[in-house]
């Protein structure tokens, strides 16, 4: 039964990104901006629903002169009068488990697609490798070139291979709601695309040592052609930007309490724990 209604989900997601406006397509951030909106209204429709028949029946049943005094309440082991013989509860049953369900295939439909189906998807994309370790984490561009801040394009899809050399972590840009798992040994894929330049935060999400709050990185997105000229200008030869502020590329530069210094703290710190 469970198989088979995954299998019925599953169908139902091939079907709907091909419906427009549906399933929202877009970056992350769009998808699940939608995802939130459409909780959101429907959680606000919900809530004005109860509150309102409560309201309602608070007032109509009231004590006072506004109820008859022939209007009594059931005695006990009486069955209270005016629901309908059921019908009232079924129908308000019926009418949640229709919502709820539809809710659920349309959220999983959208989740798979935010997963499975990037934007730009069969088009030449960007792929960087993310390594993690305590406590900072190295990008691993495609010509080698490693540097402890990760730049990319704008308006290009950026794909992430992400793994670690020591113990589990988890990489995450809030702002950017791209967040997976960093597994010594494995590798696992996430994918985001931005619309706009500007400079987020990556951190760690999972507990990994004394200086897991230091395990942080800047992350750029640059102007296409900026980026272009950035990175022609960079090869393998420039080594990893976490092990020496000299070998960094342009523009990745350290600055105080971040990158080399953050490290050395968080070393400190495991140290003396």
């Amino acid at each position: 039964m469970v198989s088979s209604a995954g299998a019925l989900l599953l169908a139902a997601s091939e079907f709907l990104p091909a419906q427009s406006g549906i399933v929202p397509k877009g970056t992350r951030v769009e998808v699940f901006q939608r995802i939130f909106t459409v909780f959101l209204v429907l959680g606000t429709l919900v809530g004005v629903v109860v509150i309102g028949y409560m309201v309602y029946n608070a007032y109509k049943y009231r004590d006072g002169d506004g109820r008859a005094t022939e209007d009594e309440g059931p005695r006990l082991g009486e069955l209270p009068t005016g629901g309908g013989g059921g019908r009232k509860l079924f129908f308000s049953f019926g009418l949640s488990t229709i919502i709820v369900v539809s809710l659920i295939a349309w959220t999983y439909g959208t989740l798979l697609y935010v997963e499975e189906n990037p934007p730009g998807e069969g088009e030449e994309g960007l792929e960087i490798d993310v390594v993690g370790y305590r406590f900072g984490w190295d990008f691993v561009y495609p010509n080698g070139h490693t540097s402890s801040t990760l730049r990319v394009p704008e308006n290009e899809t950026v794909h992430l291979r992400v793994t670690s050399e020591d113990v589990f972590h988890t990489f995450g840009v809030p702002e950017l709601r791209v967040k997976t798992d960093a597994i010594p040994g494995q590798r696992t894929d996430t994918w985001f695309r931005t619309n706009e330049t500007g400079t987020y935060e990556a951190r760690c999400f999972e507990l990994c040592g004394a200086g897991h709050s230091y395990m942080t990185a800047d992350v750029v997105v640059m102007d296409a052609e900026a980026y272009e000229s950035w990175y022609a200008n960079t090869t393998s030869a420039n080594g990893s930007a976490s092990n020496s502020s000299a070998l960094l590329g342009p523009g990745d530069a350290v600055a105080p309490g971040d990158g080399a210094t953050s490290l050395a703290n968080a070393n400190a710190l495991e140290v003396g724990a």
